[in-house]
């Protein structure tokens, strides 16, 4: 994974009174886990360690997870257009509620998966129909044939060394790996995620 990235200078912690509201999202289920709040310091932690720290008045500074091993791995962070909220898209580590709970909301959505993939599909989609005036990773992909097609091979024998090795945490990582990249390269050639759904769907038949 990527070290997340965040302009801690484009945030407005003066309007909340030295923190913005932390909106923290499962980056696979798209469920809103929680709602908390963090200062500067706070993301300069997140940003640094890559895991997910937090301001409140009972507890201060914390690391979420850090007693409880319940642990937030960040994928990403986005400020809002005032610059005082934060979405923070995590990989989260068993419940992220302190009742048990998956959510401090309930429970999370049951088809965990397919509103990741579909966003995902739809991004990918979007960079393939845009400009490349962002030089973004998923351009430069598309873009180039040859990139594109070693990096799906790469990612499919890192999976399927972690399937060998019976690691699971890596598998899911290598997996979530090969299933961007094996987006990328239908979408070069015209096929999206509906497509594939329509072939399924004609076998179960």
């Amino acid at each position: 994974m990527t070290q997340p990235t965040l302009d801690l200078e484009a945030l407005n912690f003066a309007k909340g009174g030295g923190v913005v509201t932390v909106v923290t999202q499962d980056a696979a289920t798209d469920a809103v886990l929680m709602v908390a709040f963090a200062d500067r310091e706070a993301l300069e932690h997140t940003l640094a360690s890559g895991e997910m720290h937090y301001r409140s008045r009972s507890r201060g500074l914390w690391h979420k997870g850090a007693t409880s091993g319940r642990i937030q791995k960040v994928v990403s962070l986005a400020a809002d257009c005032d610059g005082d909220a934060v979405l923070a898209r995590v990989r989260q580590t068993g419940a992220a509620c302190h009742t048990g709970q998956p959510t401090c909301f309930g429970d999370a959505p049951s088809n965990a998966g397919a509103g990741a993939l579909s966003a995902l599909d739809d991004v990918i989609e979007r960079r393939a129909s845009s400009p490349d005036t962002d030089a973004s990773y998923t351009q430069r992909l598309l873009g180039n044939r040859n990139l594109r097609l070693k990096k799906l091979g790469e990612e499919s024998v890192e999976l399927a060394v972690a399937l060998a090795d019976r690691d699971r945490s890596r598998a899911v990582e290598e997996a979530a790996d090969v299933i961007y990249h094996l987006l990328v390269a239908l979408r070069a050639e015209g096929v999206g995620l509906r497509e594939i759904g329509e072939e399924l769907e004609r076998r179960a038949r």
